[in-house]
């Protein structure tokens, strides 16, 4: 049994890592793991995709909101949806972690049994272990395309049937019941114990369709992308990158504005705003980091059935100088979502 004082300055790297590797997985594409100086994992296809985030403390998280098996969580999807945009299979992870010394090797091995969890059956492979004065997380995700061509976010083309498959608008409701006191991130319970809000669950802890972005890449996938920053931005880059504009109708959106009604009325009656009737849309615009899977695809592979579980929400209009995203037909009255540099 772990003692729960134990601090990270009690230990020495070798007895801290010695906690971790034992917790983290394994996979069949790696031929060396954790514990020499580099890894080496196969690469069957003679490619490989690779991504990188990072998740820093206070600005990404909140450790009086999230347990080290959040951030884990988190830091693990957040860049495995990244590979699944592509088309292809996570198959191994390298991290590196700062830590102050004061933390609880608790929270460290929460976190690696986190990312554990949402990776498997993907391997973390190494990675690097340094002191500072904050929280900091960084992942390197590597992933095979199985022979695939990887799924762009350039191949858009006029007539393509706009999709998406996962959630939307969830995480930034968790973040504003957090926020305004509507909701507690959980009820005592030790790390893996479950928040009490499914919204705030959204947000600490958030999952990703990842074996969509394999399906979609193999039923024709025009272009694809990970709904990281809100739906409006993450349409944007792929208008922009394709030269087109994506139509987005608000009629298809509006199971997912119904969802959070509830949780955008707790809001409003915990901060005493009731004048907001489109927070619930707001949150499905613009709210980021639900990970969901934003794609585009041929209408003759639309009208044969999109694979599970993308839906289709709009279309692919006019190739032209000035691309776009528009709400049934025009321009969005909503902030389009995340930017790490404007307020």
């Amino acid at each position: 049994m772990t003692d729960p004082t134990t601090r990270v300055h009690d230990l020495d790297e070798t007895e801290l890592l010695a906690r971790i590797f034992p917790l983290l997985p394994t996979g069949p594409a790696v031929v060396v793991g954790p514990g020499d100086d580099a890894a080496v994992v196969r690469a069957p296809d003679g490619r490989f995709v690779v991504t990188t985030d990072v998740l820093v403390q206070d600005r990404h998280f909140r450790r009086d909101w999230s347990t080290g098996y959040d951030v884990g969580r988190r830091a693990a999807v957040q860049n495995l949806a990244d590979v699944a945009a592509m088309g292809a299979h996570a198959t191994s992870l390298v991290v590196s972690l700062v830590v102050p010394g004061d933390l609880e090797v608790d929270w460290v091995t929460g976190l690696a049994r986190g990312l554990a969890e949402a990776s498997a059956p993907a391997a973390v492979v190494g990675g690097d272990l340094s002191g500072g004065d904050a929280v900091v997380v960084s992942v390197t995700v590597h992933g095979d395309l199985a022979g695939r061509d990887p799924v762009l976010r350039s191949g858009a083309r006029p007539g393509d049937v706009v999709a998406h498959a996962g959630t939307l608008g969830t995480s930034a409701a968790g973040l504003d019941l957090l926020t305004c006191g509507a909701a507690e991130p959980r009820d005592g319970a030790p790390d893996g114990g479950g928040p009490l809000h499914p919204y705030v669950s959204a947000y600490l802890r958030p999952r990703s369709p990842l074996a969509a972005g394999p399906a979609a890449a193999a039923a024709g996938a025009t272009a694809m992308l990970d709904v990281s920053d809100g739906l409006l931005r993450d349409a944007g880059r792929l208008a922009r990158a394709g030269g087109v504009t994506l139509d987005i109708a608000r009629s298809d959106l509006g199971p997912d504005v119904v969802a959070l009604l509830p949780a955008a009325v707790q809001v409003s009656v915990t901060t005493g705003d009731d004048g907001d009737p489109d927070r619930a849309l707001r949150w499905v615009l613009a709210g980021g980091e639900d990970h969901g899977l934003l794609a585009t695809f041929p209408a003759h592979v639309a009208a044969t059935g999109l694979p599970a579980p993308f839906r289709p929400i709009g279309v692919v209009t006019t190739a032209d100088d000035a691309p776009t995203v528009l709400l049934d037909g025009e321009q969005p009255d909503v902030a389009p979502g995340w930017d790490h540099f404007r307020p």
